[in-house]
């Protein structure tokens, strides 16, 4: 069995965060490890408080890990802090993890800063340069590349922007434009886009974990990049159309829609 590690954020409501990861890795039939790096008070209307676990006890939970059942691919997620930034890249680096996939988690689907300024720096030295893949969406992007992303031009640029100071991938999420379902993948210097119908569905909280999640579980299994992107849209796609309808906001993705 392909076992995967998220390191991420509580979802007191299940939607988004370490639940939807371990929800999204187990319908891939494999074996869901995490290390928390943070508990939140939220729902599908917003987040409402966030408590930061100790540095210290992450890199403990990250040694449990490696040393006992190493995982075949590692998601990050969010990462609240520049100290707890600080010790999941060394732990990385310590345990030579492979297939690593950050999702630059800064604001949550609710419109929630999740993460310190301080931090955002943090991760854009530590540890974004140890990622086979960074998944950054719209707004993300925009902040890891400077200037405003509006069209599929501006996405191939940020994606170029980007890639050019990370040794690995950079997909850019186009969700939050109002065109088609679109992402930009900048890989080896060249661009591949990824389209599929849009899903008039509100209901995305956690859409963002769950993508990162699937290309890890892809990659996990030794599909290339480019298939894992794919197969991992198409998840996505049939847990939004399976139309799960909970909550008063934007509510979570039916994560178990392939198993009926």
């Amino acid at each position: 069995m392909y076992k995967v590690l998220t390191i991420a954020g509580s979802d007191s409501s299940g939607g988004a965060g370490i639940q939807a990861d371990i929800k999204t890795i187990t319908v891939h039939k494999m074996y869901a490890m995490s290390a928390i790096t943070a508990l939140t008070a939220q729902n599908t209307t917003g987040v409402y408080g966030i408590q930061e676990a100790a540095p210290e006890f992450v890199g403990q939970q990250l040694d449990c890990i490696f040393t006992d059942i190493f995982p075949d691919a590692v998601k990050v997620g969010m990462v609240a802090n520049a100290a707890i930034i600080r010790v999941i890249a060394a732990k990385l680096r310590q345990y030579q993890a492979r297939h690593i996939v950050v999702d630059p988690v800064m604001v949550s689907t609710s419109g929630c800063k999740l993460i310190t300024d301080d931090a955002r720096e943090t991760l854009i030295a530590e540890l974004l340069p140890l990622a086979e893949v960074i998944t950054p969406n719209i707004p993300e992007a925009e902040v890891l590349c400077g200037f405003p992303v509006q069209n599929e031009t501006d996405m191939e640029r940020a994606g170029q922007a980007i890639g050019a100071g990370v040794p690995g991938a950079v997909l850019v999420k186009g969700g939050h434009l109002v065109s088609d379902a679109v992402d930009m993948l900048y890989a080896g210097g060249k661009c591949y886009w990824f389209r599929s119908e849009r899903v008039d569905n509100p209901n995305t909280h956690g859409t963002g974990c769950t993508l990162s999640s699937a290309i890890a579980c892809n990659l996990a299994a030794g599909k290339d990049l480019p298939e894992s992107i794919r197969q991992a849209k198409a998840y996505l796609t049939g847990a939004l159309k399976a139309r799960l309808n909970l909550g008063k906001g934007a509510g979570p993705l039916e994560h178990s829609y392939i198993l009926k």
